[in-house]
């Protein structure tokens, strides 16, 4: 939507204005895939991955939505060990990825990465190790042929903790010194809901240098230091050099209660268990109370926000009019104002009906 950018932009010019973001999967169409997910006897390629991105940009820009986090499989088996066929796909796409990189660069569409899971820089295996710096080298060299800035980044978190966090946090400090400049370049780190805490990827980068990432709802799952709030998160942004923007993640945790259903293999009998929620499950949406709420701790600090809701697009595309009509000021911080409250609640309203509609409570 060239207008609303362009309005976007004078907004711009006066004052920061933090992008909203979400990953991957775009669950308001169907017809979006995220990346060529067929398997190797297909020959997937980046290739294809990459018409899909190019369809995804274009969805994003209708839609005012000025951040993306790509597929970790955007180039399939590219590092598969036992598939040397697939190793080349990422030079070989090289011009695709130029143009990808000058479109999000035009429509001013911040992207990034989150390696799998698998990707383990302080695993006291050898051989897992270098296939993560593998798999960082090759999402590294994407970032870098699509020629974006360094805000461009990988997000990964510091691992296991194989039963002893600190020297854990030290061989994570070891493989650091180790990585080829490009990963360097790319990668920040991110606290977690389970081992390491902010106080712990802190302590790393002050060993490093390298960037770091704040999760509210990580923060609030494990803080056993029992630090502040804002003073862990303006402590976490200032791990960004000036002039680059930091990013931060955010989600609310699940609270609904869930049925579990068990058959007696004998009987067939039905026995249905009430399961509580586990709080570092994240919600499908956002809560609108507790993003204002948080954003107003930060009033001041300067960050961009992915959310990392269970419903994606949807969740962002339904924050938005809900900030416009619960936080106002809250609003303005992402450049949304009040006189397209009903633009923004109509490309809600036009991919998810409210409860109040199908008689929910």
């Amino acid at each position: 939507m060239d207008q609303r950018r362009e309005e976007r932009q004078a907004v711009e010019d006066a004052t920061r204005v933090s992008r909203l973001g979400f990953p991957v999967k775009v669950m308001g169409r169907d017809d979006l895939k995220s990346n060529d997910s067929r398997r190797a006897a297909s020959n997937p390629h980046l290739k294809v991955s990459l018409e899909y991105v190019d369809q995804i940009l274009d969805h994003l820009d209708r839609h005012d939505i000025r951040m993306y986090r790509l597929s970790s499989d955007l180039a399939p088996y590219a590092t598969h060990p036992d598939m040397p066929q697939f190793h080349q796909m990422v030079a070989e796409s090289d011009a695709e990825l130029q143009a990808i990189g000058m479109k999000a660069k035009a429509l001013d569409i911040r992207l990034s990465f989150h390696p799998s899971q698998f990707v383990v820089l302080n695993s006291p295996d050898p051989k897992l190790v270098r296939k993560s710096i593998w798999d960082l080298e090759s999402q590294a060299e994407i970032l870098d042929r699509m020629e974006l800035g360094l805000e461009a980044v990988m997000v990964i978190h510091v691992g296991g903790t194989y039963g002893n966090v600190e020297e854990s946090r030290q061989r994570w400090v070891r493989t650091w010194k180790t990585l080829p400049e490009p990963v360097r370049r790319r990668l920040v780190l991110e606290h977690d809901d389970l081992r390491f805490s902010a106080a712990d990827v802190l302590w790393i980068h002050e060993h490093t240098g390298v960037r770091l990432i704040f999760d509210h709802q990580h923060f609030w799952c494990l803080n056993p230091e029992r630090a502040d709030l804002r003073e862990t998160l303006s402590a976490i942004l200032r791990t960004w050099p000036g002039g680059q923007q930091p990013k931060i993640h955010f989600s609310s945790p699940r609270t609904e209660l869930r049925e579990q259903v068990k058959v007696d293999p004998k009987t067939r009998k039905k026995t249905v268990r009430h399961v509580a929620p586990v709080f570092t499950g994240h919600a499908d949406f956002c809560n609108p109370f507790e993003f204002a709420t948080f954003m107003r701790t930060a009033e001041g600090l300067d960050f961009d926000v992915m959310l990392e809701a269970k419903a994606k697009d949807l969740a962002l595309l339904r924050l938005r009019p809900d900030l416009l009509r619960y936080a106002p000021d809250v609003a303005a911080r992402f450049g949304l104002r009040a006189d397209e409250a009903e633009t923004l609640e109509g490309e809600a309203e036009a991919l998810m009906v409210d409860a109040d509609e199908t008689g929910g409570a």
